[in-house]
């Protein structure tokens, strides 16, 4: 993975989007090939619009594979 072409423009630009509160949490699943982001988003587009600047969109290493509402009805308590 950080191997990868544009890994550098495309770590920042994730760990901005995480800054920015818009990436609530994110990582690979199972072997690598696939990620999986929670993201705070109003609607699809804002998803779709926001990782399309993701350096890595342009060089066809990332595409949204699809983009899910979650309803949140268990979280734990501290």
């Amino acid at each position: 993975m950080r191997a990868q072409d544009g890994w550098d423009d495309h770590a920042a630009f994730m760990d901005g989007l995480a800054d920015e509160g818009f990436i609530v949490l994110g990582g690979p699943l199972g072997d690598g090939t696939r990620f999986l982001h929670v993201v705070a988003a109003a609607a699809e587009e804002e998803v779709e619009a926001r990782f399309g600047r993701d350096p890595w969109t342009e060089l066809e290493l990332l595409r949204l594979a699809s983009i899910e509402p979650w309803q949140v009805l268990l979280r734990a308590r501290n």
